[in-house]
């Protein structure tokens, strides 16, 4: 959640913030005056409480009439501090539930608007042009044997698939490759869980009352992740970490679930907006101060591996309008994907700043050993969705697919062949 202290010093920052979101930016003076009525309220308590001590001490010492006052004035104040206290309690929730409906404060330079409204970084590699008439994604993996939706619909409903043979052994090798290249930049390899709490949920920044795109298990009170995100940003709550350990950098491997609520129409055919998929996802915490950098490193080590795969993308600065709760500022790489003649996302990588780490109450000790919020970052090292540009970027004529030559020890296949 955002810093009241940033709120109150620069309410300025937050107006523009949200304008550039496009959301209500009239929430920040409902937020002011609902601060200012809490920190009175607060004062009151205190006053009267300071005066309620002092008063037990002057009866001790005073006597006949004196004493009878006193204890007069003891009993009006001890209901005036409960009341204060009730009141100055009641005031600290509705503030702290208004200001976890905020979004993060959006980085200067992110772009203005919508999902429509990001900005071209960097195009690499040039779009394949190919001397026959392309096959997409699902064609090939059915040719391939790689891919069931068919089967997958049958036992579990639509949106949900079976990958089988080469298929299963393309995502393991690329999601194995994914976890080897963190390894060698220095992340520890996590196994998540898949089902978190809601407060993990929620302090991650998900809103699990109205997120339609959430799974929940009602009888046990728990959701299902759409990302390892959610595990590794709760794994350090309510900790308080050695500075002299940051940055901490964790590679989560799991399934993650999505109910795709809205995409009624979208994306009906393939895989590539699923229920479920597996991921490799990186999260890091590191001092405030060096979060730009972060996030720049965790866009370098998707370039690297989207080199690895042999597939052409570009790299977006998402609007604001299209953050999500937590990100300060997210860059996107997507990849081209032949058959629909367009650029579809492939990673993202998120600076949230110190926004999760509020709510989830991680800190760390600084030099001056005083307890501060890291920053957290996340970022997608590989996914299920790769697959698709994978074959239809790869394939042959013959509706074989040559797989890219980093991925080859993952896979153990040079290339993939069409099912006998």
């Amino acid at each position: 959640m955002i810093d009241l202290r940033t709120l109150r010093d620069d309410p300025d920052r937050l107006r523009a913030s949200q304008r550039a979101r496009g959301e209500d930016e009239s929430i920040v003076d409902s937020l002011l005056r609902l601060d200012e009525r809490r920190r009175s309220a607060l004062s009151s308590f205190e006053n009267l409480r300071a005066e309620q001590k002092s008063m037990g001490k002057s009866v001790s010492k005073a006597q006949g009439e004196e004493k009878q006052a006193l204890l007069a004035r003891a009993k009006e104040l001890a209901g005036q501090v409960k009341a204060a206290e009730a009141e100055a309690e009641v005031l600290s929730a509705e503030l702290d539930e208004l200001v976890q409906t905020v979004p993060n404060i959006v980085e200067e330079g992110a772009p203005h608007g919508g999902e429509d409204d990001f900005v071209v970084l960097e195009t690499v590699g040039e779009p394949r042009q190919f001397d026959f008439e392309p096959r997409d994604h699902l064609e090939l993996g059915e040719l391939l044997d790689a891919i069931d939706m068919e089967r997958g619909a049958k036992v579990s409903g639509s949106r949900f698939f079976f990958l089988k043979g080469v298929g299963a052994r393309l995502q393991l090798g690329l999601l194995n490759m994914a976890m080897q290249q963190a390894i060698e930049a220095g992340f520890i390899p996590m196994i998540t869980p898949v089902l978190v709490k809601p407060e993990t949920m929620a302090g991650t920044g998900f809103h699990v009352a109205h997120d339609k795109e959430i799974y929940r298990l009602p009888e046990d009170d728990l959701y299902l992740v759409g990302t390892s995100e959610v595990a590794l940003a709760g794994y350090h709550a309510h900790e308080i970490l050695d500075g002299g350990d940051l940055p901490l950098r964790y590679a989560g491997w799991s399934s993650c679930f999505r109910r795709e609520a809205g995409s009624y129409g979208k994306d009906t055919r393939g895989i590539i907006r699923v229920h479920q998929f597996d991921k490799i996802e990186m999260f890091t915490y590191v001092h405030p101060d060096d979060a730009a950098a972060e996030h720049q490193r965790l866009l370098d080590m998707e370039r690297e591996i989207l080199g690895k795969i042999e597939v052409p993308y570009r790299i977006i600065d998402t609007a604001a309008g299209d953050l999500g709760m937590s990100a300060a500022r997210k860059f996107d790489c997507e990849g081209w994907i032949p058959t629909q003649g367009r650029y579809r996302e492939l990673t993202s990588t998120s600076n949230c700043t110190e926004f999760q780490s509020r709510r989830l109450a991680v800190r760390f000790r600084n030099k001056d050993n005083k307890a501060q919020h890291v920053a957290t970052l996340n970022g997608t090292l590989a996914t299920t969705r790769w697959i698709v540009a994978i074959l239809e970027n790869h394939q042959q004529a013959d509706g074989s697919v040559v797989v890219p030559k980093a991925l080859r020890p993952y896979v153990g296949l040079d290339v993939l062949e069409p099912a006998k």
